[in-house]
Protein backbone atom coordinates (compact mmCIF):
# COMPACT_ATOMS: atom_id res chain seq x y z
CA UNK A 1 0.00 0.00 0.00
CA UNK A 2 2.09 3.63 -0.59
CA UNK A 3 2.20 5.70 1.69
CA UNK A 4 -0.40 8.21 2.10
CA UNK A 5 0.16 11.78 0.87
CA UNK A 6 -0.21 14.81 4.03
CA UNK A 7 -3.37 14.99 5.41
CA UNK A 8 -4.04 17.99 7.82
CA UNK A 9 -5.48 15.09 10.33
CA UNK A 10 -7.79 16.66 13.02
CA UNK A 11 -4.77 15.59 15.38
CA UNK A 12 -2.46 17.50 14.09
CA UNK A 13 -4.69 20.19 13.18
CA UNK A 14 -5.24 20.26 17.03
CA UNK A 15 -1.89 20.15 18.00
CA UNK A 16 -0.13 22.74 16.21
CA UNK A 17 -3.41 25.11 17.21
CA UNK A 18 -2.46 24.02 20.71
CA UNK A 19 1.34 25.00 19.91
CA UNK A 20 0.36 28.40 18.17
CA UNK A 21 -2.04 29.46 21.19
CA UNK A 22 1.12 28.74 23.86
CA UNK A 23 3.88 30.58 21.62
CA UNK A 24 1.46 33.78 21.51
CA UNK A 25 0.85 33.34 25.20
CA UNK A 26 4.83 33.12 25.92
CA UNK A 27 4.91 36.03 23.53
CA UNK A 28 2.90 38.53 25.56
CA UNK A 29 3.91 36.81 29.07
CA UNK A 30 7.78 36.96 27.87
CA UNK A 31 8.01 40.48 30.32
CA UNK A 32 6.85 38.68 33.56
CA UNK A 33 10.27 36.28 34.00
CA UNK A 34 8.43 32.90 34.28
CA UNK A 35 8.37 30.07 31.93
CA UNK A 36 5.90 28.21 30.25
CA UNK A 37 6.22 25.54 33.11
CA UNK A 38 5.97 27.67 35.76
CA UNK A 39 2.44 29.76 34.28
CA UNK A 40 1.66 26.02 34.20
CA UNK A 41 2.27 25.32 37.48
CA UNK A 42 0.68 28.33 39.30
CA UNK A 43 -2.38 28.08 36.72
CA UNK A 44 -3.24 24.41 37.52
CA UNK A 45 -2.23 25.19 41.71
CA UNK A 46 -4.83 28.00 41.41
CA UNK A 47 -7.57 25.83 40.49
CA UNK A 48 -5.95 23.11 43.25
CA UNK A 49 -4.69 24.80 46.17
CA UNK A 50 -3.62 22.19 48.43
CA UNK A 51 -2.91 19.33 45.96
CA UNK A 52 0.06 17.09 46.79
CA UNK A 53 3.47 17.85 44.65
CA UNK A 54 3.13 14.34 43.30
CA UNK A 55 -0.53 14.52 42.11
CA UNK A 56 0.57 18.03 40.85
CA UNK A 57 3.40 16.62 38.75
CA UNK A 58 0.43 13.72 37.33
CA UNK A 59 -1.38 16.60 36.28
CA UNK A 60 1.06 18.64 34.41
CA UNK A 61 2.59 15.24 32.79
CA UNK A 62 6.15 15.82 34.41
CA UNK A 63 8.30 13.88 36.10
CA UNK A 64 7.87 14.41 39.91
CA UNK A 65 11.92 15.53 40.04
CA UNK A 66 11.32 17.97 37.11
CA UNK A 67 8.41 19.51 38.80
CA UNK A 68 10.36 19.99 42.35
CA UNK A 69 13.04 21.94 40.29
CA UNK A 70 9.94 24.30 39.10
CA UNK A 71 8.35 24.89 42.77
CA UNK A 72 11.82 25.30 44.07
CA UNK A 73 12.13 28.71 41.82
CA UNK A 74 8.60 29.53 42.50
CA UNK A 75 9.28 29.03 46.00
CA UNK A 76 12.32 31.12 46.11
CA UNK A 77 9.98 33.61 44.20
CA UNK A 78 7.68 34.15 46.82
CA UNK A 79 4.89 32.48 44.54
CA UNK A 80 4.21 29.58 46.27
CA UNK A 81 5.38 28.03 49.25
CA UNK A 82 5.09 24.04 50.33
CA UNK A 83 3.34 22.99 53.77
CA UNK A 84 3.86 19.48 55.11
CA UNK A 85 0.66 17.42 55.52
CA UNK A 86 -1.33 17.49 58.94
CA UNK A 87 -1.49 13.75 59.40
CA UNK A 88 1.60 12.32 56.81
CA UNK A 89 4.66 14.49 57.23
CA UNK A 90 6.26 13.20 53.99
CA UNK A 91 3.88 14.88 51.81
CA UNK A 92 4.21 18.16 50.68
CA UNK A 93 1.05 20.56 49.98
CA UNK A 94 1.30 23.47 47.52
CA UNK A 95 -0.43 26.79 48.05
CA UNK A 96 0.02 30.04 46.39
CA UNK A 97 1.13 32.79 47.91
CA UNK A 98 -1.10 36.56 47.80
CA UNK A 99 1.99 37.51 45.13
CA UNK A 100 1.14 34.97 43.22
CA UNK A 101 -2.28 35.73 42.43
CA UNK A 102 -1.46 39.36 41.25
CA UNK A 103 0.53 37.35 38.08
CA UNK A 104 -2.59 35.35 37.95
CA UNK A 105 -4.86 38.04 36.87
CA UNK A 106 -1.65 39.04 34.30
CA UNK A 107 -2.62 35.60 32.74
CA UNK A 108 -5.97 35.63 32.79
CA UNK A 109 -5.81 39.43 30.42
CA UNK A 110 -3.16 37.58 28.61
CA UNK A 111 -5.30 34.18 28.10
CA UNK A 112 -8.35 35.94 27.36
CA UNK A 113 -6.29 38.62 24.70
CA UNK A 114 -4.61 35.13 23.19
CA UNK A 115 -8.01 33.55 22.57
CA UNK A 116 -9.96 36.74 21.35
CA UNK A 117 -6.69 36.83 18.34
CA UNK A 118 -7.37 32.96 18.19
CA UNK A 119 -10.69 33.27 17.59
CA UNK A 120 -11.21 36.80 15.27
CA UNK A 121 -13.94 35.81 12.78
CA UNK A 122 -15.07 32.82 14.34
CA UNK A 123 -18.90 33.65 15.53
CA UNK A 124 -20.48 32.91 18.80
CA UNK A 125 -22.38 30.08 17.35
CA UNK A 126 -19.28 28.51 15.85
CA UNK A 127 -17.16 29.35 19.11
CA UNK A 128 -19.89 27.21 21.13
CA UNK A 129 -19.91 23.80 18.83
CA UNK A 130 -16.36 24.13 19.21
CA UNK A 131 -16.27 23.89 22.57
CA UNK A 132 -18.94 21.56 22.49
CA UNK A 133 -17.08 19.07 20.08
CA UNK A 134 -14.10 19.76 21.80
CA UNK A 135 -15.52 18.84 25.29
CA UNK A 136 -17.18 15.42 23.58
CA UNK A 137 -13.96 14.63 22.01
CA UNK A 138 -12.23 14.58 25.34
CA UNK A 139 -15.61 12.91 27.48
CA UNK A 140 -15.01 10.41 24.68
CA UNK A 141 -11.50 9.70 24.88
CA UNK A 142 -11.30 9.89 28.83
CA UNK A 143 -13.37 6.97 28.79
CA UNK A 144 -11.33 5.22 25.91
CA UNK A 145 -7.48 5.98 27.40
CA UNK A 146 -9.47 3.57 30.70
CA UNK A 147 -10.19 0.78 28.48
CA UNK A 148 -7.18 -1.31 27.40
CA UNK A 149 -6.47 -1.85 23.81
CA UNK A 150 -3.74 -3.77 22.48
CA UNK A 151 -1.95 -2.74 19.54
CA UNK A 152 -3.03 -5.18 16.95
CA UNK A 153 -6.60 -4.29 17.83
CA UNK A 154 -5.35 -0.62 17.02
CA UNK A 155 -4.16 -1.28 13.82
CA UNK A 156 -7.02 -2.72 12.28
CA UNK A 157 -9.82 -0.50 13.58
CA UNK A 158 -7.49 2.12 11.94
CA UNK A 159 -6.86 0.41 9.02
CA UNK A 160 -10.74 0.06 8.58
CA UNK A 161 -12.31 2.73 10.40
Amino acid sequence: MPPRPYQQTLGFLLSDTSRLLRKRFEQRARGFGLTRAQWQALAYLARNEGIQQSALADILELEPITLGRIIDRLEAAGLLQRRRHKSDRRIWQLYLEPKAHDLLEHMSVIGDATRAEALDGVSEDDRAVLTRVLSAMKSNLIVACEKPLDDAQAVRRASHG
